[in-house]
């Protein structure tokens, strides 16, 4: 009998949980309009979205950071780093800048991304990849060390270079922050659904501070992309034949659209009743979307020309055939926004 009342009771919660309203920006035209006027009274140096200028332009292989960015140089040990699933440790280069490096199935995802999310205007980590490099006083990893040879030779890494003076000032929420119902945090919401990034936590989103300048909105983890979505038994990341099956526009209505966006997990995971129901709701973020915000965002990324896609993935170290797929897929998506 306790039992049987312990899973009602669970049930009913859930039941409560999912009827309640995730509103992320689909509001009326009226209310969208006063809390823009009262977000930019309140946070006046807060930023989301820059303008890129000319797309044409924008050079997608080395992204964000640029060219003079990138890595180049000899590299020494600092200290691994046991936070999040995927292996990573930090570096420092001759010229004194520290680097953080992720090893893993993310390293090519998360560089191609990466350059894709920026393109359209939002603040990303200035990532690149390197198939290989050397690093000096390399120790055995904790986690990773498959990926690394002898002598130091580490393969497949992802860099994060560290701007200096730029420190995390914390986290911001998908449901409730500066930006809630303005264009440019729709964009954002619909290229979380054009690349099937599923790993929407709260901590993956990051403001950065830096003295003298804008308050930085970003989402500083984007390896979970470019797979398919869903619960762990299914989901996948860098996955170039489940992210070409998987679909994008779910359902569209006179002003709204729905993207697809599945993050429940398996159901007999329920009496973990906290991460059911945050991983649940994440999928509201992809949803009740109005279709001017995201055709805004399909006109965008529809100024960049086939070859800066395919930029994105050559940076991130795929194949020919893969880079190729990939592009096909994220062109394939932008068609679709511009068909709203």
């Amino acid at each position: 009998m306790y039992n049987r009342r312990r899973v009602l009771l669970t049930a009913s919660c859930i039941a409560v949980a999912l009827a309640l309203p995730l509103n992320l920006g689909a509001e009326k035209e009226p209310q969208r309009k006063a809390f823009r006027a009262t977000a930019v009274a309140t946070a006046p140096a807060a930023a989301l979205w820059h303008d890129r200028g000319s797309m044409g332009s924008l050079n997608l292989f080395y992204g964000s950071g640029g060219k003079a960015h990138a890595p180049a140089g000899k590299y020494t040990f600092v200290k691994e780093d046991a936070q999040g699933t995927s292996p990573k440790f930090e570096i420092v280069d001759d010229q004194g800048t520290h680097w953080k490096v992720k090893l893993g199935e993310e390293t090519k995802s998360e560089t191609a991304a990466t350059r894709l999310v920026w393109a359209a205007g939002y603040s990303t980590d200035e990532d690149y990849y390197l198939a290989e490099l050397r690093v000096d006083k390399m120790p055995r990893l904790k986690r990773g060390n498959q990926f690394v040879a002898t002598g130091g030779i580490v393969r497949g890494a992802r860099m994060e270079r560290k701007i200096k003076g730029q420190e995390k000032a914390g986290t911001w929420s998908w449901y409730k922050n500066p930006f809630t119902g303005t264009k440019e945090m729709n964009g954002l919401r619909v290229m979380m659904a054009l690349v099937n990034n599923w790993d929407l936590k709260e901590v993956n989103n990051v403001i950065y501070d830096k003295a003298g300048q804008e308050t930085r909105y970003a989402i500083s983890d984007l390896g979970a992309s470019f797979g398919r979505t869903g619960n762990p038994l299914v989901r996948s990341k860098s996955n170039l034949r489940e992210y070409r099956e998987s679909k994008f526009v779910q359902k569209v209505r006179p002003e709204l659209v729905d993207f697809h966006m599945s993050s429940r997990p398996f159901f007999l995971t329920v009496f973990d009743l906290p991460n059911y129901l945050t991983r649940t709701r994440m999928q509201s973020i992809a949803k009740r979307i109005p279709r001017t915000h995201a055709k805004w965002l399909g006109q965008l990324l529809g100024q960049l020309s086939n070859e800066q896609i395919r930029d994105c993935f050559r940076a991130a170290g795929y194949s020919a055939d893969e880079v190729e797929g990939f592009a096909q897929v994220v062109q394939g998506r932008i068609a679709d926004l511009n068909k709203l």
